[in-house]
């Protein structure tokens, strides 16, 4: 399910440098993590919906490349991001 326009409004506000700002990896990381936890949801209740968690393990994969770049290109961003989010830092 995608995120409906107020949620993502809300998202992009909240990580954005400005209100049109939705490609940031700050931004794209923050709308990635809230469809990751509607499918952690969704999963719990459909054990067996092997092609969401498909998804689910492709927008991990995704939001951990994320991760990575910004890590590598602005640690201060990162680490105030992954604090906001609740994200383990992992070592990627």
């Amino acid at each position: 399910m995608a995120l409906d326009k107020a949620k993502k409004a809300e998202i992009v506000a909240k990580f954005g440098e400005g209100a049109k700002d939705t490609g940031s990896p700050a931004v794209q990381i923050a709308l990635l993590s809230e469809r990751i936890a509607y499918l952690t949801d969704h999963l719990k209740e459909n054990k067996k919906d092997h092609a969401s968690k498909l998804g689910m393990l492709k927008l991990v994969g995704q939001r951990r490349r994320l991760m990575r770049y910004l890590k590598k290109s602005n640690l201060q961003r990162y680490a105030q991001v992954i604090k906001e989010l609740n994200i383990r830092d992992t070592n990627i």
